[in-house]
């Protein structure tokens, strides 16, 4: 099972896609897991293309089990070159916990805000795959432009997370986004 998400123009620029990881987005993926910035965000680093292939098929394994289903942000008129990812991972009944990256490359242009709001939106109203009522968005506390992110759509601040090293060696947030909730942003 997999899906393409078409997310509508907003001001200038081409409309983004969001459609399952592909094996010949390989070379992207590898480049963007270049970039220091995205290395110091990310608990999982691909430094190489056997690293990226496995990524890839976790992706693929997630779309068969319909629990975990990953996202690359393209443009509608170039889907070749990734701007990021998103991806939402089902943890226990009626919960999952998203999370997305954005490239370098693509930074500052509302490719992480756009991609977010639809995934979720997605996520908590399609009820034929599974049933969500709740997302979480877990960030490093100093992580100022997540938390921005993270508020624009719609998700509340509910914890502040002390360093669980070696794992989690920063503090943290959890924000939650809810079916239920009202769509007035804040």
């Amino acid at each position: 099972m997999s899906m393409t998400i078409t997310l509508s123009v907003a001001g200038t620029g081409s409309a983004l896609l969001l459609r399952p990881w592909r094996f010949d987005d390989l070379p992207a993926l590898v480049a963007a897991h270049r970039d220091p910035e995205l290395r110091r965000r990310l608990s999982t680093s691909l430094t190489d293309a056997a690293q990226a292939r496995q990524w890839l098929d976790r992706q693929a394994d997630g779309w068969a089990a319909a629990d975990r289903f990953s996202f690359a942000v393209v443009t509608d008129t170039d889907d070749r070159t990734p701007r990021g990812h998103v991806v939402v991972t089902v943890t226990t009944a009626g919960v999952a916990e998203v999370g997305y990256w954005t490239a370098a490359h693509a930074r500052k242009q509302g490719v992480a805000a756009r991609a977010l709001e639809t995934v979720s939106r997605w996520a908590l109203e399609t009820q034929d795959m599974v049933s969500l009522t709740r997302l979480d968005l877990f960030h490093t506390a100093a992580n100022e432009a997540s938390c921005r992110v993270a508020i624009k759509c719609g998700y509340s601040l509910r914890d502040l997370l002390p360093a669980a090293p070696p794992a989690f060696p920063a503090s943290g947030h959890r924000h939650v986004r809810t079916s239920d909730r009202d769509l007035v942003r804040p």
